[in-house]
């Protein structure tokens, strides 16, 4: 069995890594935060999504000794200069509250007509492996933000962002795990990033 740390504690994270990786590494097992011993967890305080996210790898490797991944991503809206960024998760301030993130976007963008309302989603994985290689990818989904919340899947932003490439008006919380893995930034991350994972694992 072959496994792999994500830094993290999103059970949903957590499968879709598994699920993405597993595909070209069969009985990878991918073990989050709350699989292991607990440790110091690092302030992310980067200016971009990969320096985060390698922050992240590296203290995962430094605690577990595993192979470790991290990723950091956020919703990058045009009006808004690129904002809320990598302040995605905490935009409305602490606790981290995914409704009250919607809502206060939501707000920000009240007066913002449709021909503007264009955003991306972004994502950086980094892998950091026990001999000292390090390795970062990106990817990114294009689409809009609506003006109200529709869908039960996925997570953050997801009820409130219709991806460009799809067929139909969805939001990425109406979408199947599958269908989201398709077009999604983190799954082209993951897909960038597994050819590496199988080379150094498989």
């Amino acid at each position: 069995m072959t496994r792999v740390f994500l830094a993290s504690r999103n059970a949903k994270k957590i499968a879709e890594m598994e699920r993405i990786l597993g595909a070209v590494l069969p009985g990878l097992t991918v073990l989050g935060l709350d699989d292991v011993a607990a440790y110091d967890e690092p302030v992310e305080d980067q200016p971009d999504f990969a320096g985060n996210a390698l922050v992240k790898a590296r203290a995962g490797l430094a605690a577990t000794g595993l192979p470790s991944l991290a990723d950091d991503s956020g919703l990058c809206v045009d009006a808004l200069n690129g904002m809320p960024g990598v302040l995605s998760a905490r935009w409305s301030g602490p606790p981290k509250d995914d409704h009250r993130n919607n809502t206060l976007l939501l707000a920000q963008l009240d007066d913002v007509p449709e021909e503007r309302r264009a955003a991306e989603f972004r994502c950086a994985v980094a892998l950091v492996l026990p001999g000292g290689a390090e390795h970062v990818v990106e990817g990114a989904m294009r689409g809009r933000v609506i003006r109200d919340l529709r869908g039960e899947g996925g997570f953050g932003y997801d009820v409130l962002f219709v991806p460009d490439d799809q067929d139909g008006d969805r939001t990425s919380a109406q979408m199947s795990s599958e269908e989201k893995d398709a077009i999604s930034h983190r799954g082209r991350s993951l897909r960038a990033i597994a050819p590496v994972v199988v080379e150094a694992l498989g």
